[in-house]
């Protein structure tokens, strides 16, 4: 073959060979921006979820607050309703305590007997 078909050839190759690096150099910038673009939306979206939980946790310890107020509230009245029926009526409220007790004791040997 005459050296001035493979010129042309030739450069034609250079040509390619030139394409497919400034391909491959694109290719790794658009990967590059790509996974920089993912890294940043990741970090604001952990930034976003890590605000929320943390704004969940404060609207719970304010409502377990609220909660514990309450009900603190609803035993101490609870409480004092008892003592006042206890002075009110301390053989009616000792006799109902026994009942009570005695009704437990047979549910708890009641199933034990059972059991056996």
């Amino acid at each position: 073959m005459p050296a001035n078909s493979l010129n042309p050839a030739a450069k034609e190759a250079d040509k390619a060979k030139g394409a497919t690096l400034e391909a491959v150099e694109h290719a790794e910038r658009s990967f590059a921006e790509a996974a920089h673009a993912a890294r940043i939306s990741l970090t604001e979206a952990a930034k976003r979820v890590e605000k929320s939980v943390a704004e969940g946790f404060d609207t719970l310890r304010a409502q377990s607050r609220a909660y514990t107020d309450t009900a603190g509230q609803q035993i101490e009245e609870a409480q004092r309703y008892v003592s006042e029926r206890v002075r009110e009526r301390p053989i009616t409220a000792t006799l109902a305590g026994v009942g009570v007790g005695l009704l437990i004791g047979l549910l708890i040997a009641g199933g034990r007997s059972n059991n056996r």
